[in-house]
Parts: C-alpha cells; structure tokens; sequence
C-alpha cells in the first residue's frame, strides 16, 4: 500500500464513471490526503468533499468539464478530513449535501450515557458545524445522471458513518481502508457497532472497494475477513495484557501495540478504550472508574 502515491488534486480516471481527487492533507492518519471521488459522466456526484481547503475546492470545480454539472455532494461521515468542503461546494454549485446526518446522528446509546456521563471525545477532529441538506437512512437510493448508490449505515469509525454500494463496487469512506485499520476512539466511535458493520459489508460479494484513504482494496471480502480477524486478536490481546492486573487503556496500549511510531499512540490508546468498552457489554471485564479515557479495567474470570 506504500506505493499508493498519487497526483494531489489532479483528478485521475480509475474506472468507467469514477474519478478520484486526493486532497493536500497527508498525515498519519490520513495517509496520502482525503479520496474525493466524482461520480457519472455528466450530472456527477462528489463524495467526500474533503477538508476546508481552497486548493482542493479549485481542484474538484476544475476537473468539471464543461458538459458535466455536479448534482449530488455526499458525504460519508463528519470528520474534519472529509466533510467540511461540502458547503463551500454546494454555495459554489447549487448542490444538496446529503450525509446521514450531523456529528450526533447514529451514535449508540451506550455512547450517548457515556457523554452524559462526562465521557469525551479523542482529537480526530469531529466537524461539529456539519449539517447536510438531506438527511439519508440505510437502504435508501441515491439516483444521478446514469448512476444509483444505495445507502449503506456502517457506524463504528462514526456513528454517522455511511458506505455507498454502486453495483458490486462500494466507496467504504473510513470503514474499511487497505493501508490501515480504522481508528474506533469512544464516543463518537463505537467497536460493537464497528464489528456488526463489518458483518454487514461481509454479506455482500463485492468486486472492489474504494476507500476515504489509499488505494482501491481490490479483495474486499478478504480485506474484511482479516479486519475482523484482526480485532479480535487485539481483544485476544487486550485480555491477556490484563491478566496481571487492572490497568489503563494508554498503558494496555504501549504492550498491545508495542511496534506502532509515537505518533500514532494517542489513537492506539482510544482503540483499546473502543476494546475495553465492547468487553465490558460482554462481561469480560469492567471497569473501576467512572468511564472515562483514564479508567482502569480489570479482567473478570471466565465462569
């Protein structure tokens, strides 16, 4: 997957109807920068606008040829890193926005307690200000200029979080990704809705899916066999670094996670907060604190 280095805002042909902008915004986590993708041939539809970026706004109006109009802007989820371009491209374009929903919508009521109960958010950058014009619900059909997406709900990365099935291709936002697994940091992010969100993807059989980040994962349902797989190895391992004893989810990171660069710690640590939590509503552990980031959890014995 390292040798996904594509053009920055140079729009790039990757099948029939289907285009893809990489926005300016590499980083750790997003890898190269955002996938914005245009969709159909003449009435199109934007997925993922991208970040608040002037560059990247230029770029996707560019690359509208002059029989082309852009109809639809969809959004997957509202991380800062995917939806804050949308509205500076519907005020340019006269397009609706079309998401799911704001930063709130979908997020589990276990979720939801913890909030209430004090529980904050990680530093992913959740675009608090997002409001689509039209609010979509799974199973729902989007229909454009020679092309229809069904609406997938894939919470877990985001409890907004939306995938987008065109025929047996899907653009999976930050759900499913080839160069990384997707960050889960409670409460925005919840790993039991994650793993049921896997489950449903994996009903499918698709040829190709086009993710938020990286290259088309061109195995898709060899990709989510292992994304499952691998999260239940970090349970494995989440239990067994709590065998000696009750602990914190930074300090169950720094063994869990023991190869992954310094950088990348802070978002470790709120994955396994996702895996301590998702154990306690299985009864394999709890925790000694109030839930919050700096809770410690102990390990209850198998009966």
């Amino acid at each position: 997957m390292n040798d996904f280095d594509p053009p920055i805002g140079v729009p790039v042909p990757i099948e029939p109807g289907l285009r893809r902008i990489v926005a300016p915004n590499p980083s750790p986590m997003t890898f190269r920068g955002t996938n914005t993708y245009l969709l159909g041939t003449t009435g199109l539809a934007v997925v993922d606008p991208g970040p608040d970026s002037l560059p990247h706004l230029k770029a996707i109006l560019s690359a509208v040829e002059p029989a082309e109009r852009i109809t639809h802007i969809i959004v997957t989820h509202s991380h800062l890193d995917h939806s804050p371009l949308a509205r500076p491209l519907a005020q340019a374009t006269g397009a609706p926005i079309l998401a799911f929903g704001g930063a709130e919508a979908g997020r589990s009521e276990a979720m939801d307690a913890f909030v209430k109960a004090g529980m904050s958010g990680g530093s992913e950058g959740i675009d608090h200000a997002f409001a689509p014009d039209t609010i979509l619900s799974d199973g729902d059909e989007i229909g454009g200029d020679g092309w229809t997406l069904d609406v997938i709900h894939t919470p877990g990365h985001l409890g907004n979080h939306i995938s987008l099935a065109w025929k047996d291709a899907c653009l999976t936002g930050d759900h499913v990704m080839g160069w990384a697994s997707s960050l889960v940091s409670p409460p925005d992010g919840d790993l039991t809705d994650f793993m049921a969100s896997c489950a449903q993807l994996a009903r499918h059989s698709w040829r190709v899916f086009y993710p938020g980040h990286g290259a088309p994962i061109t195995d898709p349902n060899a990709r989510l066999d292992w994304l499952i797989a691998h999260r239940m190895g970090r349970e494995a391992a989440i239990l067994s670094a709590l065998e000696p004893g009750p602990a914190r989810a930074d300090e169950i990171a720094y063994t869990v996670y023991a190869d992954t660069p310094a950088a990348l710690l802070a978002a470790a640590t709120r994955n396994v907060l996702a895996h301590l939590i998702d154990l306690t509503g299985k009864s394999k552990v709890r925790p000694l604190d109030p839930l919050t980031g700096n809770a410690r959890f102990e390990r209850i014995p198998p009966s």
